[in-house]
């Protein structure tokens, strides 16, 4: 795996991912869920919210970038109060 340059960032958001991916599924083993409707007006589940998070922080991260709005760590912030609101109602 010398030819894709892994860097210590890099392996530590490819740990996070699949350490959520584990932690959401004993979430839906142990405590299964009905799906709920938000103010997106779609039956959303947590990994339905998870991957919207996701998706939408990708997303943010890559406007953070693309218009300079400043320090990636100030990126990160955004993407916290994103997931926060997503998870909280969609």
């Amino acid at each position: 795996m010398a030819w894709m340059a892994w860097t210590t960032p890099t392996a530590i958001f490819f740990a996070v991912i699949a350490a959520l991916l584990v932690l959401f599924t004993v979430l839906a083993i142990r405590f299964p869920e009905t799906p709920r409707a938000g103010v997106l007006g779609i039956e959303t589940t947590r990994g339905d919210r998870l991957f919207i998070t996701l998706l939408g922080s990708a997303f943010i991260n890559l406007a953070w970038l693309g218009f300079e709005f400043g320090s990636q760590p100030w990126a990160l912030a955004v993407c916290a109060v994103y997931a926060l609101a997503v998870f909280r109602w969609v």
